[in-house]
């Protein structure tokens, strides 16, 4: 593990955007940008962190946890679905194939969290019983387990945009989707999480929820974009007396916004670099526990090296 002078004294070279060289049009979204390549993109993970749906700030070395989990990931969950990797030439770096991308984004929870307006725990603390299609029994606490993993579907809202929750009836209705393949998704993603569940149990974490965003290559459901991350899951560890846990994740910055008085509109407070180098070392972490690797984080400049690295691999420069 990096020691939090390494990870204070790293912030300053946080990746925030990548140009790279004759790859031509880049897309920039809010935590990574992407290049088309033919029938393949290319994927460069940024430092970039947003809560509250606003790009907040950066975390170093956030990026190349991201990518190369998300890698380790995909090797692990290749037999329940289909993933869109293709090559990963660089720390921050994915190859993919082009998929097209489906209408709707698949969360699975597997217990009642959350500090956004919108989580299932704010909901249900409203008196909200029945929520995202799926009726709550009486009596839970927050962050208590579930009965069981609950899927609850949304839009996938354009950029700038904001996901709107959807119910299994919704999607049919709407024609989102066919009724078949909603149920190819939800067989998959509760495969997804119940491993994802036990690697993470394995590794004395706990796997609380996750987002999985599925497209189709060639007709062939195949599971796209990052997986089983701080960025995109929350894990906890693990710990029988619950204020003892430590929230690996993005919901810790999330938290620390909140207890400032910022939940998402005007003018967030800057990150103290203590806090940064915290959200960096909670990442780290996760890649260690789970991957039973060291990080070792790629040379600097990011920018050269990954223009480099794409050289190397006779991608499109």
């Amino acid at each position: 593990m990096l020691s939090y002078d390494e990870l204070i004294s790293a912030i300053p070279n946080a990746l925030t955007s990548v140009d790279v060289p004759g790859l031509g049009s880049k897309e920039s979204g809010k935590v990574r940008e992407s290049y088309r390549l033919g029938d393949r993109r290319v994927l460069i993970t940024t430092d970039r962190i947003s809560a509250f749906d606003r790009v907040l700030g950066a975390i170093p070395f956030k990026g190349q946890v991201l990518n190369q989990l998300s890698a380790w990931w995909f090797e692990q969950t290749r037999d329940v679905v289909a993933n869109h990797v293709v090559a990963v030439p660089d720390p921050n770096v994915t190859v993919a194939r082009e998929a097209v991308p489906l209408a709707v984004e698949v969360v699975v929870r597997g217990y009642i969290t959350g500090v956004t307006k919108t989580s299932l725990w704010t909901l249900y603390a409203q008196g909200q019983r029945e929520v995202y299609g799926v009726r709550l029994p009486e009596g839970l606490r927050k962050n208590d387990a579930l009965p069981a993993p609950m899927i609850t579907p949304t839009t996938k809202a354009p950029v700038g945009g904001h996901d709107e929750p959807l119910t299994r009836g919704e999607i049919i209705e709407r024609q989102l989707l066919p009724e078949e393949l909603w149920q190819e998704i939800e067989t998959a993603a509760l495969a997804l999480f119940a491993h994802g569940q036990e690697v993470a149990a394995r590794a004395g974490l706990t796997l609380v929820d996750t987002k999985y965003e599925f497209g189709l290559v060639d007709g062939r459901l195949t599971l796209v974009d990052e997986i089983h991350t701080p960025d995109s899951s929350r894990f906890w560890t693990q710990a029988t007396d619950a204020p003892e846990r430590e929230h690996l994740d993005k919901e810790y910055l999330r938290a620390w916004f909140a207890a400032q008085g910022y939940v998402g509109t005007g003018e967030p407070p800057p990150m103290p670099a203590d806090l940064i180098a915290e959200v960096a070392r909670r990442y780290i972490l996760v890649y260690e526990r789970l991957t039973g690797q060291t990080f070792v984080p790629g040379e600097q400049p990011a920018d050269t090296r990954i223009s480099q690295s794409l050289a190397r691999a006779g991608i499109g420069l």
